[in-house]
């Protein structure tokens, strides 16, 4: 597995390498910082989400990088300690509308009872409508995944399965203003029926500037193997930047 990561690394590398002097290059960085805090007499919550992305576009691909961390307790007790790392790349040829991409992944959660996951693999996309103000894309394709789990909290599950990766990706502007975006998974085992993902991640923002901010978000993650699922709506500032 670590030869089949390292080896897709090198050649990602390579392929950035080699396009580097073909076109320009524009870059995009976000960070999100969302949470909530609620305590009364009976008791106390706290959850904070932290989502970081950058971007990297070019004439024939795009590369992007991205990782969140989500941290919460209620009532003394931890009920979130949940890292995800990511990187995907497209790749366009001719008519863009219609490209490749390929995807790996890494997460641990507390809440999903994950101790370790890696996917990684490949597919294709495309852009129903891509306009300056609005994109609807469809993706889909296969991964290899690696996991540790613990089923009913106390039985280690190590193993590995391939799935189907459907996303859905869209993104309305609205004057310049208020921007509704969101990206949605269902990822199912291709060898075992009851063992599907579920990955949802949307958000309504107002701008306060160009670069600033503020946030509403919604993240629901299911994963049926270990029958748990988290549900997150939460507020707070985004920062973004183009150069």
């Amino acid at each position: 597995m670590k030869r089949i990561v390292l080896l897709g690394m090198i050649l990602l590398y390579a392929f950035v390498s080699r396009a580097q002097f073909s076109d320009s290059v524009h870059y995009y960085v976000k960070y999100a910082s969302t949470g909530s805090v609620n305590r009364t007499n009976d008791g106390n919550s706290f959850l904070l989400n932290n989502n970081l992305g950058f971007k990297i576009s070019k004439k024939r691909m795009t590369l992007n990088m991205g990782a969140s961390y989500v941290y919460g307790k209620q009532d003394h007790s931890m009920t979130n300690n949940d890292v995800s790392t990511a990187m995907d790349f497209n790749i366009y040829r001719g008519e863009k509308k219609v490209y490749f991409w390929g995807l790996a992944n890494y997460d641990k959660s507390y809440s999903l009872k994950i101790n370790n996951r890696f996917q990684g693999g490949g597919g294709a996309a495309y852009d129903f409508i891509k306009r300056s103000n609005a994109t609807l894309n469809v993706s889909d394709g296969l991964l290899f995944e690696n996991s540790d789990l613990m089923l009913h909290d106390t039985i280690p599950d190590v193993y590995h399965t391939f799935r189907n990766s459907l996303r859905v990706y869209y993104k309305w502007v609205i004057k310049d203003i208020i921007v509704l975006e969101g990206s949605n998974f269902v990822q199912n085992s291709l060898s075992h029926g009851n063992d599907y993902i579920i990955k949802c991640n949307n958000s309504l923002s107002v701008k306060l500037r160009s670069w600033l901010s503020v946030t509403a978000a919604m993240t629901y993650n299911k994963l049926n193997r270990t029958d748990r699922e988290n549900l997150l709506m939460n507020y707070g500032l985004t920062v973004e930047k183009f150069f």
